[in-house]
């Protein structure tokens, strides 16, 4: 699994997979954002990927692209804070597979009930004991383990640059949030394979998480991290999605979770439920961590919108 395998006709054909997936993946608005009352204090021409309306989770791509490369019926783990884990008990059910989901202790109590209800197991244990309760069933129960973002697959399902480019012809500039860097990684590729060379793609993560760190070290790295975007702070970044980051990704941003809360807050008064982990591509626009954007074409991804009334409680008015 090397960077070379990830080329445009693999990234079509996984689109047309995810297209015509039994999962129900639908193609996401894009909207202006002078259509909306978010606030926005460059001159700069911003459309809105709205992700967050995706079936289940915006992983329902790759996860689509991942099932309809493996036999159904199968026993399946793996690791989630949430949209994964949602989009992988969605499609377990779909296909017949059992499956069982590892989550660190962190995540919203209301994600794993909602993984639960589509009968796929739940497993809480500390960040730290992420891929050791994963060995565990992988040895003890037969277990196949999927990566949540690092698996060819799922990343060539998350080629959704090719339908930004489909509304948006040529961008300059790429917004995505990263965690474990599946999304932006496929974002990425797309945009560039494509011929988009002078697209500026970023990467936007909260402060203190790994693909940062790993740009800085030049290697994926591992770190106990800890952010109210739970979906974006892995312990690792991913080995494929670093390569290709790397190859195709101009910068990794940082936000604070103070910024992502106001994001979240921002959006949810214009209408947008929008999570913590799909809010920080705009949290870094709003609050100008984007450099030369005046005059600019820019595309941001809001990628997610699994939160509950309990945890919207908890941010700013």
């Amino acid at each position: 699994m090397s960077t070379d395998d990830v080329t445009l006709d693999v990234l079509r054909e996984a689109r047309e997979t995810v297209r015509s997936s039994p999962l129900g993946v639908i193609n996401t608005p894009m909207i202006p954002w002078c259509q909306t009352t978010l606030p926005l204090s460059v001159s700069c021409n911003v459309h809105i990927k709205l992700e967050n309306m995706q079936k289940t989770s915006f992983k329902i791509r790759g996860v689509a692209n991942q099932f309809s490369r493996r036999p159904s019926g199968g026993h399946f783990v793996t690791i989630s804070a949430g949209n994964y884990g949602k989009s992988f008990a969605y499609a377990s059910k779909h296909y017949g597979s059992k499956g069982k989901v590892v989550m660190p202790e962190t995540a919203p109590e209301s994600r794993a009930t909602l993984i639960q209800t589509f009968g796929v197991e739940v497993e809480r244990v500390p960040t730290s004991s992420l891929m050791s309760a994963v060995n565990r069933c992988v040895q003890e129960d037969n277990m196949t383990f999927l990566h949540s973002y690092d698996d060819l697959d799922l990343i060539a399902g998350h080629a959704l640059g090719l339908e930004v480019l489909e509304a948006v012809s040529d961008p300059d500039v790429v917004v995505v949030c990263c965690g474990g860097g599946g999304l932006l990684a496929g974002v990425a590729a797309a945009i560039k394979l494509s011929g988009c060379d002078t697209t500026r793609i970023y990467g936007v993560e909260p402060e203190g998480c790994t693909m940062y760190q790993s740009f800085i070290e030049k290697k994926p790295v591992w770190m106990d991290t800890h952010s109210i975007a739970s979906g974006l702070a892995p312990p690792s970044a991913g080995r494929l999605p670093f390569e290709l980051c790397r190859l195709y990704v101009d910068q990794i941003v940082l936000v604070s979770d103070d910024e992502i809360k106001a994001a979240v807050s921002a959006l949810y008064r214009a209408g947008l439920v929008v999570e913590p982990s799909g809010s920080a591509a705009f949290a870094a626009l709003v609050n100008d961590k984007i450099p030369d954007l005046e005059g600019k074409t820019v595309v941001c991804i809001l990628s997610g919108g699994n939160v509950g009334k309990d945890e919207l409680a908890n941010f700013p008015d």
